[in-house]
């Protein structure tokens, strides 16, 4: 029987839940105050995930849902239905907004599910402010199902407002190899974003589309335009396959100053989608968006 541990701060507040199989084979850590993200991830016995200390949530965003936007807004600015719009922006130096909304929001635990072959936990952020920059309310729902060799997360958009919004959204995992210097990267893409010196798409160029994209000491942090909706990562120790649902795939691969750490997101959007619209999406009011990711381990 799998089993769900929530774990208080010393406010008598949950701060995060710990899922884990029986044979501790698998086991996942979500920190529900910091935007319901995934801090830890093992699976079949392999640790495929872990805390990036001593590098700061707030500078990796690690594992964090990105909405209502992935990766940046050129100084936050964006023109939507006829009126401009200003987020506050959050990177410093490059003056752009980060990562949407919801990384550092606080949510509540809805639904748990627990047998002998996997666990699951839902949670749930209720929006009902309009913010800085984007004078909306909407859901959110975070499931993660947890089994033997993978991991499910299902994500549920609700536009809660009586105006249509725009939207990307994202997933900010890092995930760890023994020497990520022999780890390689599989993808299909012959595309690549052009950014500029702050990371703000100029333009989209064609690339080789090669078989094996191989890490060796590249410092990364770079887009591909996916012409499926898989990646596969190769270690040492094991392979992984990450997968979305969606039909706008984006490929962001990022390299954190720390050893043997690579961040690999799947996003439907670029950075500056809001601009140059590219995956950019719109709800509208009352209707849902859904997303499912994917991570399945091989040995």
């Amino acid at each position: 029987m799998y089993t769900i541990n929530h774990v208080e701060n010393s406010s008598n507040q949950l701060e995060l839940i710990e899922i884990e199989s029986q044979d501790k084979s698998s086991y996942a850590k979500i920190h529900v105050n910091l935007g319901a993200s995934l801090q830890e991830l093992k699976l079949n016995n392999k640790k495929v995930m872990e805390d990036l200390h001593p590098l700061k949530y707030s500078d990796t965003y690690a594992s964090s849902i990105l909405f209502p936007f992935a990766n940046r807004i050129k100084d936050g600015t964006y023109s939507f239905d006829g009126k401009q719009y200003a987020f506050k922006t959050n990177e410093t130096g490059n003056n752009n907004a980060l990562h949407g909304l919801v990384f550092n929001k606080t949510f509540q635990v809805v639904k748990e599910e627990k047998n002998e072959d996997f666990a699951s936990v839902t949670l749930f952020y209720n929006e009902e402010n309009e913010s800085i920059g984007f004078p909306y309310t909407y859901a959110i729902h975070v499931e993660y199902i947890l089994k033997k060799n993978a991991l499910d997360i299902h994500i549920k958009i609700v536009n809660t407002d009586s105006k249509a919004f725009p939207f990307t959204i994202g997933w900010h995992p890092y995930f760890t190899s023994s020497n990520l210097y022999n780890s390689t990267l599989h993808f299909d893409s012959d595309k690549q974003i052009v950014f500029d010196d702050r990371c703000i798409t100029t333009g989209v160029t064609d690339i080789e589309n090669t078989p094996v994209f191989e890490i060796k000491d590249k410092k990364l942090d770079d887009c591909f335009i996916l012409n499926t909706n898989q990646t596969q990562f190769n270690t040492p120790d094991y392979q992984l396959f990450i997968s979305a649902s969606s039909k706008e795939n984006f490929l962001q691969i990022y390299t954190p100053p720390r050893a043997n750490t690579i961040a690999i997101e799947p996003t439907t959007g670029v950075s500056d989608s809001f601009n140059n619209n590219i995956g950019l999406q719109t709800l509208k009011p009352k209707e849902t968006y859904q997303l499912n990711w994917n991570v399945t381990i091989k040995d």
